[in-house]
């Protein structure tokens, strides 16, 4: 049986070491997972989640071990450590509105021919590009929401913002990519016409 992740920071804050390791390696999928989403490169993303450990570690005794919601409170260092890149000027900056290269990993049977594979891809890159277009708190709530499956009230905790903020978030941000991803595909039909 895994031992609880509250055991474990008890455990950090009694010197052992070996216990961050093992939070590491339970979290750092998930973290960055998260981080990707938001920002849609690699290597942000790898830094980003470098950085949420540190500060989860230099910040482990401001955790409150009794409310019991380790995963919760991590994702909030990390959407946290995501908002203060975002609203550094490097990214205003520097940050590619549309990604650069993106690599997806799906079995596929062996009826599946090249070109399907090929619009499946160019799909997900649509679906990815119109997420990444989305207003920082829309775009965070509707990862968190259906990559994450978490609930409304845990986002909200996440996020410092009630549940009917997360709800709004959530219906705008589907709206905006719905009009978004009809939007592009009108444009493809429009290219296959000419």
């Amino acid at each position: 049986m895994a031992i609880k992740d509250e055991e474990l920071v008890r455990e950090i804050l009694n010197g052992n070491q070996s216990s961050m390791e093992v939070l590491v390696n339970r979290y750092y999928k998930l973290i960055h997972a998260v981080i990707y989403r938001n920002f849609g490169d690699y290597h942000i993303a790898m830094d980003l989640t470098q950085e949420t450990f540190v500060k989860t570690l230099r910040k482990l005794e401001t955790f409150e071990i009794d409310k019991g919601d380790f995963k919760g409170w991590i994702l909030k260092i990390a959407i946290n450590t995501s908002k203060d890149y975002y609203k550094s000027s490097y990214v205003k900056h520097n940050l590619p509105h549309e990604s650069q290269s993106v690599y997806f990993s799906k079995e596929t049977s062996e009826k599946d021919n090249i070109i399907n594979i090929l619009e499946k891809k160019e799909k997900r890159l649509q679906v990815k590009n119109a997420i990444l277009s989305l207003p920082y708190e829309q775009r965070l709530a509707l990862i968190l929401r259906y990559y994450h499956d978490l609930k409304i009230k845990n986002i909200g905790d996440i996020t410092d913002t009630n549940e009917s903020t997360v709800k709004s978030r959530l219906r705008l941000g589907i709206e905006k990519l719905k009009k978004l991803l009809d939007r592009g595909e009108k444009n493809e039909k429009f290219k296959k016409e000419i």
